[in-house]
């Protein structure tokens, strides 16, 4: 069935501008959701849970977003644990009430992908995700250091230095010195409030262990006997790497354990993106030949998007388009780098993905306006969303000395331009040590539930299933068709809910995924053929 235009261009602006991350770890965000009345009713009182004193507040930004009612506070934690007189800083804690009188004592924790995304501004955006679980759990949020409301590791007196950094992820040039230069200014203007040393993922998940601690302290309900909370967790993206790793540290304190779109433990963030982009690309258009009126319009859309890439880099063009936000008219340059970075940010979702074959094809006749016209929109959605100092504290401290350009991935769209991204800025942005055995394979005896989408550019299947190996109570769950961050997915909310209710994974009934399929590729502007 063929969507009116008008739809369709809804439809694609909201994709757009909701799928799409920094290096890969994020939840797809930025979709809007009506504010649950039930919660509203339930903010007129304050909400005391062991330490913690919260008070009612609006979850999610505001402008232009639906926001949720929920419960806020602050949270005192030492920057730097090493040093007794070390500043503190303040995290930013949200909870949202279960809508049971008397809801379980475990907690489900939502931990946000990125690095660099802030858990209570992307809430609702995944809040369907967590209906069916707040019947008889609170759902906790934590932003994590230096995001959102944790003392945010923002520049902005250096204003370029956000863009430059998203510039470079969606494939632009940009100028090593001038960079470097960026992030020094950045270093500067942040030292009287952060040190970028301090922000890795280690340090987020001992933030995490000392708000559950807090969260602990006076549940004593039953007999006299202490009640021991403990954490339902629930990562998307590079949460999954957060996740295994309060898992690992503390594993008394989790109960179980949902990974959406993992990352394995020990693989080193960033060294793949390039080949598990062209292996989903490849795998998804090739289903173009398989449609007559898809072939026989783009031909093979797969070696298409080669094809205007090679023609980019033999000759890149400037473009005279308006500004998808102001209309004003202005000249932009795509680069064959360029080209690559925004195809994959289209990869994420299997809507936009499914837009690529349209858009190579006009940009190969000539029109690259439609391709340039989104430039703008993606890397604004990420920049709104994603802290840029936060992912590079986590890449450089944990990843980023493991990172070497990989000669097999020079013909890819992307080539090592991620790797060359971090190479160039981890020598200048101040970062701390790894701690040993950070990328040792993840053991754990909590359940385990594993999510991954077929189509996944960033942490494909085969990442669900090297987890998996490793554990024994475990259930993967690979959705046909789909794309990066799966858990607002047709009946994955309800299977969630099971799943953390029954502890038991292996038994989980899943036929309900039996009917999801892929997209169609868009023949044109009013949607796949008939």
């Amino acid at each position: 069935m063929r969507m009116a235009n008008g739809q369709y261009m809804k439809l694609k602006l909201r994709l757009i501008v909701a799928a799409l991350l920094l290096v890969g770890f994020a939840a797809n965000k930025w979709l809007h959701h009506p504010i649950d009345q039930n919660v509203v009713a339930a903010q007129r009182d304050e909400l005391t849970i062991g330490k913690l004193h919260l008070q009612s507040c609006e979850i999610g930004k505001r402008s232009g977003r639906n926001t949720l009612a929920g419960y806020c506070t602050q949270f005192p934690v030492s920057e730097n644990r090493a040093d007794a007189h070390s500043r503190k800083i303040s995290l930013k804690v949200a909870i949202v009430k279960s809508t049971s009188a008397k809801p379980d004592v475990d907690m489900v924790v939502f931990l946000d992908g990125g690095p660099g995304g802030s858990a209570i501004n992307d809430y609702p955006a995944v809040s369907d995700a967590f209906t069916t679980l707040r019947k008889q759990h609170h759902i906790l949020l934590v932003d994590q250091r230096g995001t959102g409301g944790s003392n945010a590791l923002d520049c902005p007196k250096t204003e370029a230095f956000g863009k430059s950094l998203l510039d470079k992820l969606a494939g632009e040039q940009y100028p090593p010195e001038q960079f470097k230069e960026l992030l020094r200014k950045c270093i500067t203007e942040l030292q009287d409030k952060a040190d970028p040393r301090f922000y890795s993922t280690t340090d987020a998940v001992t933030d995490l262990e000392e708000i559950r601690s807090a969260l602990d302290d006076s549940q004593k309900n039953i007999d006299n006997k202490h009640i021991s909370i403990t954490f339902d967790l629930i990562g998307v993206s590079y949460g999954t790497r957060v996740a295994q790793q309060y898992a690992s540290r503390y594993p008394a304190a989790v109960r179980s354990i949902v990974l959406d779109s993992p990352v394995p433990n020990s693989l080193v963030l960033g060294s793949e993106h390039a080949r598990a982009l062209e292996d989903a690309l490849k795998a998804q258009l090739t289903a173009c030949n398989t449609t007559p009126a898809c072939q026989q319009k783009f031909g093979d859309a797969f070696a298409n998007l080669h094809t205007l890439r090679d023609r980019l880099r033999d000759k890149p063009v400037t473009v005279e388009t308006r500004d998808p936000n102001t209309f004003e008219l202005s000249e932009r340059p795509l680069s064959a780098s360029a080209f690559a970075g925004l195809v994959r940010l289209y990869a994420y979702n299997p809507i936009t993905s499914a837009l690529l074959p349209l858009m190579t094809h006009d940009a190969l006749h000539g029109n690259y306006a439609p391709l340039l016209g989104q430039v703008q929109l993606v890397t604004e959605g990420i920049g709104d969303s994603i802290n840029t100092g936060v992912g590079l504290s986590v890449i450089c401290t944990e990843d980023a000395d493991l990172l070497k350009p990989r000669p097999e991935d020079k013909d890819t769209l992307l080539g090592n331009s991620l790797i060359d991204l971090y190479q160039q800025a981890c020598p200048v942005w101040p970062h701390g040590e790894r701690p040993a055995h950070f990328h040792d394979v993840f053991k754990t005896a909590a359940p385990v539930l594993i999510l991954s989408g077929e189509y996944d550019p960033v942490t494909p299947p085969r990442y669900a299933q090297a987890i998996a190996y490793e554990l024994d109570n475990v259930r993967v769950l690979n959705l046909r068709g789909q794309g990066h961050a799966v858990m607002n997915t047709r009946c994955i909310p309800e299977l969630l809910e099971k799943f953390v209710n029954t502890l038991q994974p292996k038994t989980l009934d899943a036929n309900c995924l039996d009917s999801l399929s892929a997209i169609p590729m868009f023949v044109d502007y009013n949607g796949a053929a008939p």
